[in-house]
């Protein structure tokens, strides 16, 4: 056996597509926030969830059907961080992402 997932498993995404993914969807949640977001915050914000998500992406991995839950993780682990970061209201940026993202 080598080292390819199984039937029904995917391989883990590259840091390329994690950055990518990362970057669109808060491209989505600040086109839902409706609030001008200085690019160089951006980038800061964009490096934060990217950091996040590679430190929790085996756990990312198993829940990757389940948008409800990567949406209620990202409240716990992100949502303040980048509420603080943006100067927004973390409740508004919450519903922002979950309309975004689908959760």
């Amino acid at each position: 056996m080598g080292n390819t997932p199984g039937k029904h498993a995917s391989p883990l995404p590259t840091p390329r597509k994690i950055r990518r993914g990362c970057s669109k969807e808060l491209y989505r949640t600040i086109k839902r926030l409706g609030v001008y977001i200085p690019e160089d915050l951006v980038k800061q914000g964009e490096a934060l969830y990217y950091k996040k998500v590679i430190g929790n992406l085996l756990w990312i991995a198993e829940h990757i059907s389940n948008r409800k839950v990567l949406a209620d993780w990202w409240d716990e682990a992100v949502s303040a961080e980048l509420a603080e970061l943006w100067q927004v209201d973390r409740e508004t940026l919450s519903r922002a992402f979950r309309d975004a993202f689908g959760g």
